[in-house]
């Protein structure tokens, strides 16, 4: 298995080899301990399990019922009107639709995030505006500042993911609610709330009531992650009945299958074990952080998802760790190099029972400190300098404009060591602030290098000055070059290398402005990859008018946890 481990990897762009792929390499039939597929590990019951394979024969011999049927059963269960709803074959299928019937020209969202949402629109010939999660702020997102950047951008679609994947930040309902409002003439603005049932920072989390009464806003939700149940492929988008009922218009009549049908008529019956895994999982999660956060040198952020994201000791390499954990321990991490706006250097790690936490740990340390092989860190010339997290940065450059725009075969290729350029400044349609054209040259003088000194020098007569030129000098012999005046006074002059033998005029360096000038952001690898200038489109943002902005998370402590809408408590 070791030898196939970085190949099955490095041919999933922005995802993970699936688990049948890893157990058909694994050569016994077993896959590894999974912390990388982040589903519900308490549901469905042993018993519901057994229930599902005592029918298997008849689930998947019959068709299902139609849509309809399904998701008029659902609604009934989260007090949802149908006519709001539209399941889909998994959320991805949803937000391929959305993509392709919504979203005209342009789409924002911040980064790292889940890959279908940089990588979908882009697949189209979307521009993708991309506004990085900057890891000295642990990664939380400043609504504020997001809404200023879709203001400079003239961005029509925006997404927010609530928690984020893979970072697992959490942004109050209210904060999202005022968020909505203040992007209320956008094309449409998307709320992925995939991992919102492991929240448990507020009673009712959900956005699902607003999306409802809103005319471009959709809340999208899976059923998988919660149920833990990715291979039936289920889920389901909130909207108001247009914009629903537009979606749903264009699903096959049978794109939910027969399983997805039992299971969502079992839940009605198992709603306090449903309820009660949900508590598990977050009990799990903070006993999880303490564990992992007792590692020297690892970073735990805060999360409010079924997950932790990671960042690894310094001098660790994360595709190291990675295929290590998996060839000598038989666990699977998920590595987040190839998440644009990642980087090797950090892990998702999904909320597991104590009993694979602690396997998880002591495994992370052999792998991180042991002595008998030192800490995980690439060895030159072994084949392990190949980073994903550069990998992923350099895909963005490599197949679009840097803009998220893809580049066809005939497409302008960028300028060495200069990345992808910005788009030019373009005001929208329907208003809104014009988008930043890339940095143009500023006009500057022309210096011309000196004559280097002969062996005997002699003082040349100066030249007769003509006005209104400043009068010229005579070069000094010295073991520096000498350079010829400015026309106008400068405030500094910058050096010339020595002149070749056939010279051409070398303009100076165009001054930076400060303002202009941000550091590449952390988790963006800066060989290769783009400055968060390049990523944003625009330098650092002004708070947006009528916006606060929103804190980074802390730990909350449990209150009450909403059924499969959010809307509610769950079924007893």
């Amino acid at each position: 298995m070791a030898g196939n481990v970085t190949s099955l990897f490095r041919g999933t762009a922005a995802h993970s080899p699936s688990m049948a792929a890893l157990t058909r390499e694994g050569g016994d039939g077993t896959g590894p301990v999974d912390f990388c597929i982040p589903c519900n590990p308490y549901f469905p019951t042993p018993a519901m399990f057994e229930e599902m394979a005592g029918r298997l024969r008849e689930i998947v011999t019959y068709y299902p019922s139609g849509a309809d049927t399904i998701t008029s059963e659902l609604c009934s269960l989260l007090q949802l009107p149908p006519q709001c709803v539209a399941m889909g074959n998994g959320s991805t299928e949803l937000i391929t639709w959305i993509d392709h019937l919504l979203v005209r020209e342009s789409l924002a969202v911040p980064v790292p995030t889940f890959g279908r949402w940089t990588d979908q629109p882009m697949e189209t010939g979307k521009r993708v505006d991309m506004f990085p999660l900057q890891e000295a702020n642990g990664f939380a997102l400043d609504l504020a500042q997001y809404a200023e950047f879709i203001r400079a951008r003239g961005t029509r679609v925006a997404v927010v993911c609530n928690p984020n994947n893979p970072d697992g930040g959490y942004l109050r309902r209210q904060q999202l609610v005022q968020f909505m409002d203040a992007m209320a003439d956008l094309d449409l603005v998307v709320v992925d709330e995939s991992f919102l049932e492991f929240a448990d920072a507020e009673a009712e989390p959900s956005v699902v009531q607003e999306a409802m009464l809103r005319p471009n806003v959709i809340v999208l939700r899976s059923l998988g992650k919660n149920f833990g149940l990715h291979g039936i492929r289920f889920g389901y988008l909130v909207a108001n009945p247009a914009l629903a009922g537009k979606v749903r218009s264009m699903l096959p009549k049978w794109n939910l299958n027969s399983f997805a049908e039992h299971v969502v008529f079992m839940l009605k019956e198992h709603g306090a074990e449903y309820a009660r895994s949900l508590q598990q999982v977050r009990r799990d999660r903070l006993e999880m952080a303490s564990h992992l956060s007792a590692l020297p040198g690892l970073t735990v952020y805060p999360s409010q998802g079924n997950f932790l994201f990671v960042r690894l000791p310094v001098g660790a390499e994360g595709t190291v760790v990675r295929d290590r954990m998996l060839t000598e321990h038989r666990i699977l991490v998920r590595e987040c190099g190839n998440k644009i706006g990642s980087s090797s250097r950090f892990l998702r790690l999904v909320v597991r029972p104590q009993v694979d936490v602690r396997r998880l740990v002591s495994g992370l340390e052999q792998v991180l400190y042991g002595s008998g092989r030192g800490a995980a860190v690439p060895e030159l010339g072994t084949g392990t300098s190949y980073s994903s997290g550069t990998a992923a940065v350099d895909r963005l450059v490599s197949e679009t404009n840097g803009a998220g725009v893809r580049l066809t075969a005939s497409g302008p290729a960028p300028a060495a060591g200069t990345g992808m350029p910005l788009p030019a400044a373009v005001t929208p349609a329907g208003g809104g602030m014009p988008m930043p054209a890339a940095a143009q040259p500023a006009s500057q003088p022309t210096f011309t290098p000196a004559p280097a000194p002969a062996p005997a020098p002699a003082p040349a007569p100066a030249p007769a000055p003509t006005p209104p030129p400043q009068p010229a000098f005579t070069p000094v012999p010295a073991p520096q070059p000498a350079f010829a005046p400015a026309p106008v006074p400068q405030p500094a002059f910058t050096p010339v290398p020595p002149p070749a033998p056939a010279p051409a005029p070398v303009p100076a360096p165009t001054p930076i402005p400060a303002a202009a000038v941000a550091p590449t952001p952390p988790g963006v690898p800066a060989r290769g990859g783009l400055t968060a200038a390049q990523v944003r489109g625009m330098t650092a943002p002004a708070p947006a008018a009528g916006l606060t902005p929103a804190p980074a998370t802390g730990w909350p402590n449990a209150q009450s946890w909403p059924n499969a809408a959010g809307t509610g408590q769950a079924a007893g």
